[in-house]
């Protein structure tokens, strides 16, 4: 009986690692009109720089905004940022990993339907995110304070240019 366990464990370890290491971002058209997770319409999107105006004293708030993709997850394309005016960014996750991104996509202006709300981000998530975007230790280890940001969960994202 302990064979056979032992048998299990081993099946599970090598899934779970064969999957971490074959994990990447889809390879999927970038044109206008492409759409990732719920199939959503350009149609009535704020520009992203209103997020902080339509967020207002909410916890969280549904919103469709547009902007343009500055970073994509080079490992899985599990998240991105939208570049804002002031040259700060809005973190975007997918909802329930759900669906996930091509990098192609950073440069392009996209259409997000999702919930907003203003978080604090924790230094280790920070370093988290930077490890992903495969920035340099030292420019991991310079993440020392929390960060207040907009993030978005995404419902669905269709690529305008």
């Amino acid at each position: 009986m302990n064979s056979i366990k032992f048998y299990c464990a081993c099946f599970a370890f090598v899934t779970v690692l064969s999957v971490g290491v074959n994990a990447q971002p889809p390879k999927t058209p970038v044109t206008a009109g492409t759409t990732f997770g719920t199939a959503i319409s350009a149609e009535g999107a704020n520009p992203v720089a209103e997020l902080p105006k339509l967020i207002g004293e909410e916890e969280s708030v549904s919103v469709k905004v547009s902007g343009e993709v500055t970073d994509v997850c080079p490992k899985m394309g599990c998240w991105l940022s939208l570049k804002m005016p002031d040259n700060s960014k809005v973190f975007v996750k997918m909802k329930d990993y759900g669906f996930f991104v091509p990098v192609e996509l950073v440069g392009k202006t996209i259409v997000i339907d999702g919930q907003a709300k203003i978080e604090r981000t924790s230094v280790e998530e920070l370093q988290h995110y930077a490890k992903d975007a495969q920035k340099s230790d030292e420019e991991i280890a310079a993440i020392k304070e929390p960060k207040e940001e907009i993030r978005l969960l995404a419902n669905g994202i269709v690529i305008v240019k």
